[in-house]
């Protein structure tokens, strides 16, 4: 997803976790990217969390997919 623009649909202190969920919802052939990715990994837990970020468009079936698994 290159459009910076987009909605933040959840918050991981793991980059792992969400890789997972983006993997995931790339599955389901919605396009997602992850902000603050190297931040994540450098500053303490909580204070950069990694955002995962889908188009607006596809903010409603992104939550359903990330809450039913």
């Amino acid at each position: 997803m290159k459009d910076e623009r987009g909605v933040v649909i959840a918050e991981y202190n793991s980059i792992m976790e969400a890789e997972i969920s983006k993997s995931m919802l790339e599955s389901a052939g919605i396009e997602s990217t992850i902000r603050n990715e190297f931040m994540s990994t450098t500053i303490p837990t909580g204070i950069a969390p990694a955002q995962l970020v889908v188009r607006e468009e596809d903010e409603e079936n992104a939550r359903k997919l990330l809450n039913n698994r």
